[in-house]
């Protein structure tokens, strides 16, 4: 039974705080708010949190894992930038993108794309998954609540509780939460290919679009 974590919308309490991380680290399995819907969220190094979400969302092994960043810095650690692809993904963060991008050594091979060697990357504009990853001190491994047949990610803690009580080891829920998914920009190559139209404004990337 997943645990329900009511979190202050503006400050999030530090105890509750470190309970999600304690949580993480257990090699725990959460759901939590970011500026575009809820996401699951496991520890980096968490292969059983990985095969989870697989499971949950009944993904293929093509599927691109997002490493939610606290700041630039962290997520320059883990994926290659050229200096436009740099000033381009810089302007737009925090905020409600998703990038795929080249990885560096430090993300672990499950989590690649098989055939491109590429991971999603974001910094969200939300206090509540900031304050996450801040405590934490490393990437989140996310993928967007979405599940199987559905249309529209899931965007309340209540319901994520009752539909997926068994399978997740928290919900974490501030009330204050985006309703629609993030835009995809894929810069694998170099140039901007637009894979998701979301909640980010997709037209800041014409420029360097193939």
């Amino acid at each position: 039974m997943a645990r329900y974590l009511d979190v202050h919308p503006v400050n999030p309490q530090a105890r509750t705080m470190s309970q999600v991380v304690e949580l993480l680290r257990g090699d725990g399995l959460i759901a939590y708010p970011t500026d575009s819907c809820f996401a699951l969220g496991c520890q980096l190094g968490n292969r059983e949190g990985l095969d989870r979400i697989r499971t949950i969302r009944q993904l293929d092994g093509s599927h691109h894992f997002t490493l939610v960043c606290a700041d630039f810095a962290q997520l320059g650690q883990f994926v290659h930038l050229d200096n436009a692809v740099f000033r381009a993904v810089k302007a737009a963060t925090p905020g409600q993108y998703t990038f795929i991008l080249p990885a560096t050594r430090e993300v672990p091979r499950r989590m690649l794309h098989p055939k491109k060697r590429t991971v999603g990357v974001r910094i969200p504009d939300h206090v509540t998954a900031q304050a996450i990853v801040c405590t934490l001190g490393e990437p989140l491994v996310s993928s967007t609540l979405l599940l199987p047949g559905q249309d529209a990610p899931m965007t309340q803690g209540w319901e994520i509780k009752d539909t997926l009580d068994q399978l997740l080891d928290a919900v974490v829920d501030s009330g204050d939460c985006g309703e629609v998914p993030t835009t995809v920009v894929d810069f694998s190559d170099g140039t901007a290919v637009i894979t998701r139209v979301g909640a980010g404004d997709p037209d800041r990337f014409a420029s360097l679009a193939a």
